[in-house]
Formats: C-alpha cells, structure tokens, sequence
C-alpha cells in the first residue's frame, strides 16, 4: 500500500448519526459506492493475471507504488523499483482480500537473481498427488522466472535458483522483450508458456516477438524450441485460454503511428488469434479492447488476462483511474473487472465496454464467518500492512490487517445477508495505537443506521510487536440487522490521535 487516501482527498461535509461525535467521513476516491471498478483503492495493481482455484479467484498483479522526488513529490512511474507482487482474491467478485505481496525479487526476495518483477502469470497443476502453484514474473524485460508454493498465497520458493526462459533458450533469442508470460494447462494436464513483445526497428506490422513453448511435467522447465506467433502489430501482454476446444492468443498491439493495412488492430487494443492447437497455426481475428483511454479518458499501456469462473467469462484489465482520481503523475496503474461473451454463430469474442461498474456481485457475503479485515468493498482512509509471524518472504504465515485507520477512516463490504433473524453481535480483533476510539456499524452508507459500536482504549505499542498481547477481542451487541445490507465500519470518537487497525472481525 502506498498512500492514504484520507490524506489525499478533501472530505465530506460534516454529518451528524446517532453516535456521541459528528464525524466527517473520509472521501471515497478511485472506487466509489455503488460501483465494482477498480477493484481496490487502498493501493494499486497493474498487469492482472487470474488463477481460480476452489471457488475463489486469486489476481497477482504488478506492484506499482508511488515515486516520490527529493522534495516528497509523487513521481512518473519509472517501474525500476518494483520488485513484488499482489495478491487478491474474491468469491463474489465484489469483495476482495488483501493477501499482501509476495517478497519476488531482489536480497530479500524468493528469486534472489532477480532485479524485479513485472507481469505475473499463475498456474496450478497436481505433481505427485499434491496440489502445487507456479507464479512466472518478468525479471524486467530480460528474462522469465518462476516460483512455487503449496497453495495460491504461498509461501513461494524459487525452485530451481535461476531464470526460466533467458536469451539461451532455444528460439527466443530475437525477441525484443523477454517478459510478459501466459500459462495455459490443457485438459491433457500438458502446459505451455506463451511471452514476449517489442517491436524490432522497421518491422511494426510484422514484429514475430511473441512465443509460445511446452513447459515440463515439473512445470519448473521448458521442453524443445520456442515457437513464433506471427501476432500482427505484437507489442506486450500474452495471453490464453481455452474456449469450446479453440485456443484463444490475446495481446496488446503496439503503438506505431504509421498507416495500418485495413483489418489490422489499431493502437493499445486487445487483439486476439485463434488455433485449434496450442501451438499454433494461428489466424488473427480482431480486437476486444479499446484502449482504456477511450472508456476513462486516460490512455497509456492495455494489459489484460480473461478466465473463467463459474458460468460466465470475465476479463481483468489495468487502467490508471485511481491514479486519475488522486491526480499523481502518470504511469500508476489499477485493476478493473468487466464480462466478455463470445458469438453464438462463431468462435470469435464479442467487444468488451469497459466501465467503472464493473461486473455483478455472483453470490451474497456471509457475515457469520471469521473474516480478514483486509476483505473490501469499498474504503476510503486506509491502508494495508502485512503482520509476519515468521520470515518476510513467507506469505502464508503472515496476516495482512487494514491499518491507519483515524477519525473518519471506514471500509465497507457488499450485499451482506444477514438473514432473517439477524445479526445479535460483533466481535473483532483490534489494535489502537492512539486514544480511545470507536467503531461505528453502520448500514448501506457511512451515516446510514447504527447498529452497533466498539468503544476501544488504546492498546498501546506498534500493531507488528507481542502480537498475542496487542491484539485484542472486542465486541458489541447488535440491532436492525436483518436481511442484506452493505456494512460500513466507521472510525468515531473523539477528536484526538486515533490509529486503529483491525485483523478480523465476525457477526453471531
């Protein structure tokens, strides 16, 4: 997480509800109630690559964070810094977890050869019985790496303790920019790597920089030459799936200002080539993604990856319209959900209208469950801070809280069905690093019905040190919660030095 967005945004005016102090509520910027785009607000995520697995979807995203000049000023993006990776995931597609990032490249990272991380892609595949996680980075644009894990959040290891794919490997050594990759496990549980992109001088039409070869059994290794996709107009951003047996290579097409061949993808759209083999032939069909300058009004590189989940497709793209909304330089990118559908007379895909609604919640939220803080909506005022109980890198025993949340601060959830009989009481672990504050409970809005409030003393320390003895239970009894209702929970009290930060919570 890289800013607070209550200290970036002017607030509300001022409203009054019934708890003992008027609070003025932190602004919601990027991702604003009632709609789904972007994904998160409290930081960003570029480059989105989706894994489902047991009926939640897992996004690893490109960890850009602010920049900042000698003077503390937000900075262009350079992406020479970034050297994690973001995780988060939702079963409903509305509510997302934070799992924090995963420590990739660099001293303290997993892939200690690495400089850094772009452009994740991940797979699952069961080796000897047992379910195993593949995260391929982008070491910038001069190599593929790999990691794997026993489950989608880790903990990560470099198995092998060097890149994957290198300007050794057997036919790539032309192309321009060696990042970028796609995973695609068949029906046959064989797998294959699709990556590459830039344009060699005087050859934009025709790049031939994108490639596609079989990855081993060990999923850790690559089999054979790598094999050409003659991608008209090829810039960056592989990508796969499989449709009704036809498999579908998507990318970003480049940006060249010449004229263009009639049916060719204009610039920074999502185009697409079918093949009845995962290796090709290929045959180009055309683009379904405008550049997100045409939907947002802010341009810049299309990344995307399209998945499954349950019934309908969907397909995860970045665009910078939280970075728009904080009015920080260019370069910061966000996530964003939309469907996509394909013909009913052919195998091609229908266009996709990117929007900031998004797509629809799938299933309600269960309130009676014990939730990760880190599981939002919607916020305005917060941040997320990983708690590690052993070492930095291992994300699996780590716990990822919601932090810094003062006066005004709140996160929200959607559609939550609090059945018929309702909810009665609210229990939640907290840390308060200030003075005595309150959570409020509110419903459908931050001034909307009070059902419930912690009032919370200050716990002293800092929410990383003893964390048996820091960490506190709290609860309340709660009313007028029945059926479904968004839940916001709003930090009250008074007016003095507040920082509370929650772990879970959970209704009875």
């Amino acid at each position: 997480m890289n800013y607070n967005s209550a200290s970036n945004a002017s607030e509300q005016t001022e409203q009054s509800h019934p708890s003992a102090a008027a609070v003025k509520f932190s602004k919601a910027i990027g991702k604003l109630p009632p709609n789904n785009n972007p994904l998160v607000a409290h930081k960003f995520g570029a480059d989105p690559y989706a894994l489902v697995f047991e009926g939640r979807v897992y996004l690893y995203m490109t960890s850009d964070k602010l920049e900042y000049d000698s003077e503390g000023n937000p900075q262009k993006n350079s992406f020479h810094s970034i050297n994690r990776i973001t995780v988060i995931s939702s079963d409903d597609l509305v509510n997302w977890t934070d799992h924090g990032e995963i420590h990739v490249a660099g001293p303290q990272g997993a892939a200690t050869w690495a400089i850094q991380s772009w452009a994740p892609a991940a797979a699952h595949q069961i080796i000897d019985g047992q379910d195993r996680f593949f995260l391929y980075f982008s070491n910038n644009a001069s190599g593929i790496g790999v990691l794997s894990a026993p489950s989608p959040v880790g903990p990560w290891l470099d198995p092998i303790g060097k890149a994957l794919i290198t300007r050794d490997t057997p036919g790539v050594e032309d192309v321009t920019w060696l990042f970028d990759p796609a995973v695609l496990v068949d029906d046959d549980h064989r797998a294959y790597i699709y990556f590459g992109g830039g344009i060699p001088e005087g050859r934009a039409e025709r790049p031939d920089t994108a490639r596609v070869m079989p990855l081993g059994e060990d999923m850790t290794s690559v089999v054979g030459r790598a094999r050409v996709i003659p991608a008209p107009y090829m810039f960056e951003d592989a990508g796969i799936h499989k449709f009704n047996n036809i498999y579908y290579f998507t990318y970003c097409s480049n940006f060249d200002e010449g004229i263009r061949p009639e049916g060719s993808p204009p610039p920074g759209e999502i185009a697409y080539m079918t093949s009845s083999q995962p290796m090709g032939p290929w045959t180009y069909r055309g683009t379904i993604l405008r550049n997100p300058g045409h939907f947002f009004g802010v341009g810049g590189n299309n990344h995307h990856a399209i998945f499954q989940f349950l019934e309908h497709w969907y397909i995860a793209y970045h665009a910078q319209t939280l970075s728009q909304a904080m009015e920080v330089p260019d370069g910061y990118r966000s996530t964003h959900l939309n469907r996509i559908s394909f013909s009913e007379v052919d195998d091609r895909i229908n266009e996709v209208a990117a929007d900031y609604e998004g797509v629809e919640q799938i299933k309600l939220f269960n309130p009676y469950q014990r939730v990760a803080a880190a599981t939002m909506g919607w916020s305005a005022g917060v941040k997320t801070e990983r708690l590690c109980t052993r070492d930095t890198a291992d994300a699996a025993v780590s716990d990822v809280v919601v932090t810094v949340m003062e006066r005004g601060s709140w996160i929200a959830l959607s559609k939550v069905d609090f059945g018929n009989e309702g909810a009665a009481c609210f229990t939640a672990s907290i840390f308060n690093e200030g003075e005595g504050a309150v959570l409020e409970l509110h419903l459908d809005r931050p001034d909307g019905l009070l059902i419930g409030q912690l009032v919370i003393p200050a716990s002293g320390g800092s929410p990383g040190s003893d964390i048996s003895a820091r960490w506190k239970e709290h609860s309340t009894g709660i009313t007028d919660a029945q059926g479904v209702h968004d839940i916001y929970m709003v930090v009250g009290g008074a007016s003095g030095k507040q920082g509370i930060s929650i772990r879970e919570w959970s209704f009875e």
